[in-house]
């Protein structure tokens, strides 16, 4: 079976962040999990199945990773996870896909806020550069391991976009 703990993929291995649209029920979380699962036990690459794990975090965030030395994915193969997860998102009313929002915590929740939202919550102080945000661009899963999905936006691409002028010295 290619499909392995997320933990048991190496560091190098490419990681995929897929950032929900809205926070999933208890339900929703487990066919959710199901699906992939039964998805990730079935991928390959040109016929050569993908040593692949995945994990969810927070309910909003579903990490997949392959581990690039047994095989690495192909264009076709990445394009059939990104369409199983957009039919899976239809099927929940979510979206697995769309990277363009910021998604930050505020105290113990999740929030999500379009950029131009996220703007104007930094220009009014709402959020700062110690707000804590989540970088759904890592493409390592070391990457996660080290903490970098969650950090203060002085610390990301968020820091450099929202908070040019405020950033500590």
């Amino acid at each position: 079976m290619p499909r392995v703990p997320f933990p048991d993929l190496p560091g190098h291995g490419r990681l995929w962040v897929f950032p929900l649209s809205r926070e999933l029920t208890d339900a929703e979380r487990g066919r959710c999990v199901e699906v992939v699962d039964r998805f990730l036990e079935q991928w390959a690459a040109h016929g050569h199945p993908l040593r692949s794990g995945r994990e969810l975090r927070e309910g909003r965030f579903f990490l997949v990773g392959v581990d690039v030395d047994a095989e690495a994915p192909s264009g076709c193969s990445i394009d059939a996870l990104t369409g199983h997860l957009r039919a899976l998102g239809a099927e929940l009313g979510a979206t697995f896909i769309d990277h363009s929002p910021v998604w930050y915590r505020d105290g113990e929740k999740v929030r999500t806020a379009s950029r131009a939202e996220f703007r104007a919550l930094a220009e009014a102080g709402g959020v700062g550069p110690d707000t804590r945000v989540f970088d759904t661009s890592l493409t390592r899963v070391a990457q996660v391991r080290d903490g970098e999905l969650e950090r203060p936006a002085a610390e990301t691409w968020h820091g450099r976009v929202f908070f040019r002028s405020r950033r500590p010295a």
